[in-house]
């Protein structure tokens, strides 16, 4: 049930974020919001003005509080599942980790991953641009360490194609992210690289958190038949009938 409660998490994160990315954009004041163009936090800037740092662009978001509490959740509902899917598989353990070294470290970054969507939704740019900046770190630089390292440490029921896949988003988002700090976006624009490097870490985890319920959805549904047959030969024994 721990588990099952920790990939929900990871999956209602993950939704309400981009659900919530689509009402602040709608609402953002001329000119459009550009996800070339602008910086994902541009969303949750508290004050309206131009801005020069890393680009110069204008932002005026209305909406910036509903953002920034998008991001505070989406945080917190990040680590609540990696809490609650961090036991080692093997008997009594759970499903998705190994019990090692490299398993324990990729949670730990991971976490901080996820520390860092809280930090931001803290402290916008605008209003503490140390702080902003630690958070993003945190998320595309720990959160994709995490990431590559998350390869190796997932359990090995976990099919290898999905934990060579799970190192391959971290090792692109890690290039992307340096991209991103060294003004090289390969006509993306700034945005663009900045959600190549930050978005790989929220896709994982909700496509982990998806086959995560849908095989324990699998697991129940495989169990009532067995637990029925079970009753039936009970019930057929020699003073059964």
């Amino acid at each position: 049930m721990k588990e099952r409660i920790g990939y929900v998490a990871w999956i209602v994160g993950v939704a309400q974020f981009f659900a919530v990315q689509g009402i602040v954009e709608s609402a953002w004041a001329r000119p459009a919001y550009s996800w070339a163009r602008n910086n994902i936090s541009d969303l949750g800037n508290v004050h309206c003005g131009l801005r020069t740092w890393p680009e110069s662009r204008y932002i005026c978001s209305p909406e910036h509080g509903l953002m920034n509490g998008s991001f505070i959740v989406l945080g917190v509902l990040l680590v609540v599942g990696f809490v609650l899917t961090g036991g080692a598989g093997g008997a009594g353990g759970g499903v998705l980790w190994h019990g090692g070294r490299v398993a324990v470290s990729a949670r730990m970054l991971l976490v901080s991953g996820g520390a860092g969507f809280v930090l931001i939704g803290l402290a916008p740019t605008d209003v503490h641009k140390g702080l902003h900046v630690v958070g993003a770190a945190l998320i595309m630089g720990s959160g994709n360490v995490g990431l590559v390292l998350a390869g190796f440490g997932l359990a090995d029921r976990v099919p290898r194609p999905l934990r060579r896949v799970t190192g391959l988003l971290g090792v692109v988002a890690l290039l992307a992210f340096g991209l991103f700090l060294s003004g090289h976006y390969l006509g993306l624009g700034m945005g663009g690289m900045e959600r190549v490097a930050a978005y790989p870490f929220l896709f994982w985890a909700a496509a982990l958190g998806v086959r995560g319920c849908a095989l324990r959805a699998g697991r129940t549904r495989a169990a009532v038949p067995e637990a029925g047959a079970g009753r039936a030969r009970a019930g057929t024994g020699p003073s059964g009938g």
